[in-house]
């Protein structure tokens, strides 16, 4: 069995007495990914910002890259973080750059973490590579305000993924779009998953979102998405998280969610775009 890439060993949190995370315990295996739900406010975010030492539980121990992160320094989290790609809500770009200046963040960022030097016009090409993957090449030049939401999602998985890192956290990619534009961003992060072998963790409030990720695959003949074969792996790779108050209620495949009589778990398999 593959070393986790992700491990959560009885993490609590709390803010101002509010619990926020429960005793939360899970492995995340390179190569699989996570499909998060929960009702607003039942610590699916905090999760992920846990993930990568921006905050530190009251309690337990959590494990990025088989290294225990939450009693290192901040100066000490740069280079775990560096393998760590973040689409944060509604795209997180930075208002006052350009799509070529927010896109190059990470590369600039990372390096000057490490005193490495970088030619610019070989960022400027790997830039514009990141942009070629969700197809905006042609928005180097324009500002975030400039966007549709979708564009700007778009924008937001090349910064994420721009480093090629080996761990994506998604926090809810396609929260406020239409349902074509929503699963247009899930297929460009199978896409990364496919191509990149990323290990995505996904927060969501659409089951269609967990549904095209643990059924299909990307096609780099046709740039398409296809049905995935029973012996490809990304179904059984492919598991279901769903947080209660704080409270890990569920970890287990499509098919035990589906048949969940539990009725808070229910809301999720019904969810429909």
């Amino acid at each position: 069995m593959s070393e986790a890439i992700l491990r959560y060993e009885n993490v609590s949190l709390s803010f101002d007495g509010e619990p926020a995370l429960r005793n939360v315990s899970f492995d995340l295996l390179k190569g699989q990914t996570a499909i998060i739900f929960g009702a607003a406010g039942s610590g699916k975010s905090v999760l992920l910002k846990l993930a990568t030492g921006l905050l530190k539980p009251d309690s337990g121990e959590i494990y990025l890259f088989g290294q225990e992160i939450t009693r290192l320094r901040e100066e000490d989290l740069f280079p775990i973080r560096a393998k760590v790609g973040v689409l944060f809500q509604e795209g997180g770009l930075f208002d006052s750059l350009n799509v070529e200046d927010n896109v190059a963040y990470p590369v600039w960022n990372q390096k000057g973490r490490q005193n490495g030097k970088l030619d610019p016009e070989k960022v400027h090409d790997r830039v514009k590579e990141a942009l070629r993957f969700v197809e905006l090449e042609q928005t180097l030049e324009k500002f975030p305000s400039e966007l549709s939401g979708g564009m700007r999602r778009r924008v937001g998985i090349a910064r994420a993924t721009v480093t090629e890192p080996a761990l994506m956290l998604y926090d809810s990619p396609t929260a406020g779009l239409d349902p074509i534009t929503a699963n247009t961003i899930i297929a460009l992060i199978i896409k990364a998953r496919d191509t990149k072998n990323s290990t995505p963790i996904i927060v969501s409030h659409r089951y269609q979102d967990g549904h095209l990720m643990a059924n299909f695959r990307y096609n780099p003949q046709n740039g398409e998405l296809e049905k995935a074969p029973h012996d490809s792996g990304i179904h059984e790779n492919t598991t279901f998280l769903v947080f209660e108050e704080g409270k890990l209620v569920f970890d287990g495949t499509q098919e035990e969610l589906e048949s969940s009589t539990d009725p808070y778990v229910s809301k999720f398999k019904a969810v429909k775009s």
